[in-house]
């Protein structure tokens, strides 16, 4: 798991439409990364759309929300949703796995590997400034105002 004052790992995957998206080329400003299991679920539609709403109070901070969902299924819910920042797809979930959020989950007596739902701040200089592991979809964008007035 990482933990405030980490350098974040490599972050290039394919967004909503279908274009490729280096982390590294956002240095200089600040970056959240939030994770979420499944696109236009209850729990991920309102924690996007949450996201969404807060954009105004946000300023030149960057929003990339990254699940394991293929790039229809994240264009399709950020139409629906007008959600105005980047979708991206983790299909392997290997970036899931270095941000150390791909573990092992338990639902209706059920085992599996999925996302823990979890928010990154990571500051101009690619450093972790923010670590949140279980995050609450409506706390998500709570938590970044606040550490974004900080």
């Amino acid at each position: 798991m990482l933990t405030v004052g980490s350098t974040i790992p490599a972050v290039v995957l394919t967004n909503q439409d279908g274009d490729s998206v280096d982390l590294a080329t956002l240095r200089g400003t600040s970056v959240l990364v939030y994770f979420y299991p499944k696109a236009d679920t209850p729990g991920c539609t309102q924690q996007a759309c949450l996201l969404r709403d807060a954009k105004p109070q946000l300023g030149d901070a960057v929003v990339l929300g990254v699940s394991p969902d293929p790039v229809p299924r994240l264009a399709k819910f950020a139409a629906k949703y007008d959600l105005g920042f980047d979708l991206l797809s983790d299909p392997d979930h290997a970036v899931a796995e270095a941000f150390g959020v791909w573990q092992e989950k338990k639902n209706y007596g059920k085992t599996y590997m999925g996302i823990v739902r979890s928010a990154f701040l990571v500051g101009p200089d690619g450093k972790l400034l923010n670590v949140w592991y279980k995050i609450s979809p409506k706390d998500t964008p709570v938590k970044l105002i606040e550490a974004l007035q900080a």
